[in-house]
């Protein structure tokens, strides 16, 4: 895929370094904000249920406090992004694990393993990869970031008519017709939108871990 329009491309490694320090709660709380969506979205699309979902959500963000110190911040090592793709592949299999009857102990979780069976047992055969599941859910995550940041600082009028002609597709007239306005205000509205939420999606990959 076309680098500049992969998600979070540029790291910025002083924030991966940061969370280094258990202590840094502002940080630790920039993960979380940023990433939970990602982790919850893969797991239910996974197959996982909401509850399930939630808990891995949970679980990922220990096994990622735990192994923090050991990551190597450093992109000549490999991508933040990969490293947590396996840690959210692992807590999956581990939610889909405590669904399997009991009959006889199964191998111990662990975040040094480079396999998930169980999960690759239950995962659909026709599913597309994890790499591809993960590099879409990666992108909507950025776009429900910088999506979220415009909405904060536009008129909540031209938010209106961006989500219904844009996110919701409905045809220009009828969104002048709901708006009271005419369809040329809602093509100009729709432009400095999308035009904001642009330029923002390319703030937040050099800014974003």
């Amino acid at each position: 895929m076309d680098e500049k329009h992969g998600i979070f491309t540029s790291t910025r490694w002083s924030l991966i370094e940061r969370l280094k320090n258990w202590e840094d709660n502002e940080s630790w709380q920039r993960f979380f904000e940023t990433y939970w969506r990602l982790i919850y979205r893969t797991a239910e699309r996974a197959g996982l249920s909401s509850a399930e979902a939630q808990e891995v959500v949970q679980e990922t963000v220990l096994s990622v406090a735990k192994n923090m110190r050991q990551f190597k911040a450093d992109p000549a090592l490999g991508s933040f992004k990969s490293w947590l793709l396996n840690i959210t592949r692992w807590r999956i299999a581990d939610q889909f694990r405590k669904r399997v009857p009991a009959q006889k102990p199964s191998p111990a979780s662990s975040d040094d393993a480079t396999g998930t069976d169980v999960l690759e047992r239950v995962a659909d055969p026709g599913a597309r990869s994890w790499e591809q599941l993960w590099e879409e859910e990666w992108r909507q995550n950025l776009l429900d970031a910088a999506m979220d940041s415009v909405k904060k600082r536009i008129n909540p009028i031209h938010y209106k008519v961006f989500y219904l002609h844009v996110l919701k597709k409905l045809p220009s007239a009828k969104v002048a017709a709901v708006m009271k306005m005419n369809i040329a205000q809602v093509y100009i509205i729709k432009q400095r939108v999308t035009g904001q939420l642009k330029k923002e999606v390319e703030r937040l990959q050099t800014r974003l871990p």
